[in-house]
């Protein structure tokens, strides 16, 4: 069925109205970006202090029986994934569930998993995955804090009953330009294989590090914000991935309504002129039998 000059002007106006809306989630998708960029860019110092504060107190043979400890946890495997709950992101949840998937299913034992967003949990419950909890996406900076809490909460829980054994991060991070990559921590247990790790660490100048008050209390505080900083780093990461790809899709959208506009618009002016030529000739045809039949 062929368009008319009303039908255009509804798919017009209905373009525009788009056009408007994918202009103003643009703008919310930059600004958000922007705040959690911020954030993981400000965590990176601090990060990478913790884990010097750690690797002086680990190195010393007074802090092993911690890592032992630790070592010696037995149950499941809790694994946490930082996804999204709200649309418009692309792929995001898709290929961080198979990242999720493959990891996973290469480790032994029973998994519990919590997401956060109710799309990947959706994408992760159909995946097969057995589903422990559901928690919200933060819509701030300053939301993280509150999440990252009740997951210390909950996971230190489950550890201290002996429910989890390992304790596993999976997310989007930021790539180069608007893309992501899935990425994956193991949070827990702090055992051997993670002393070793921090042993790694050089201490960035050449004075000797020294540990002052209690070495148990120091490393126990050290813990604290090593792991906190950690959730609070990937669900930073995951949100500014989300909006970067939300971004992206806008701006997609928006050269598409374009497109789509510049289109509808040739097609009414054409259909405008078609009909304006019709008139003129129905207008020049009656001229012409009136001046016949006058003569």
């Amino acid at each position: 069925m062929s368009d008319t000059l009303e039908s255009l002007r509804r798919k017009m106006g209905g373009a525009r109205d788009l056009g408007s809306v994918v202009r103003t989630m643009k703008a919310l998708a930059a600004s958000n970006v922007g705040q959690y960029e911020a954030a993981v860019r400000s965590l990176g110092d601090y990060y990478r202090t913790v884990e010097l504060g750690l690797a002086s107190c680990v190195s010393q043979d007074r802090a092993a029986t911690i890592a032992q400890r630790e070592g010696r946890a037995t149950g499941a495997i809790g694994a946490i994934v930082f996804g999204s709950d709200q649309g418009l992101v692309g792929q995001f949840n898709d290929v961080l569930t198979d990242f999720v998937v493959h990891t996973l299913g290469a480790l032994p034992g029973k998994k519990e998993v919590w997401a956060v967003g109710e799309r990947i949990h959706s994408r992760l419950a159909n995946a097969g995955l057995p589903m422990a909890g559901l928690l919200n996406v933060p819509n701030s900076v300053s939301a993280i804090t509150p999440l990252v809490s009740q997951i210390q909460v909950e996971s230190e829980g489950r550890r201290a009953k002996g429910e989890y054994a390992q304790v596993y991060l999976f997310h989007n991070r930021p790539a180069s330009g608007a893309s992501y990559e899935p990425a994956s921590q193991r949070l827990l247990p702090l055992d051997e294989q993670w002393r070793c790790q921090l042993a790694k660490l050089r201490w960035p100048t050449g004075n000797l590090p020294e540990v002052i008050s209690s070495d148990k209390q120091t490393l126990r505080a050290l813990v604290r914000e090593y792991l906190f900083v950690s959730l609070f780093r990937a669900c930073a990461e995951s949100l500014a991935s989300e909006n970067a790809s939300r971004l992206a899709a806008m701006q997609r959208a928006e050269k598409n309504i374009g497109e789509l506009l510049e289109d509808l618009t040739r097609a009414f002016h054409r259909l405008r002129q078609s009909s304006i030529d019709e008139e003129l000739f129905d207008v020049i045809s009656g001229y012409e039998s009136l001046s016949k039949a006058v003569t």
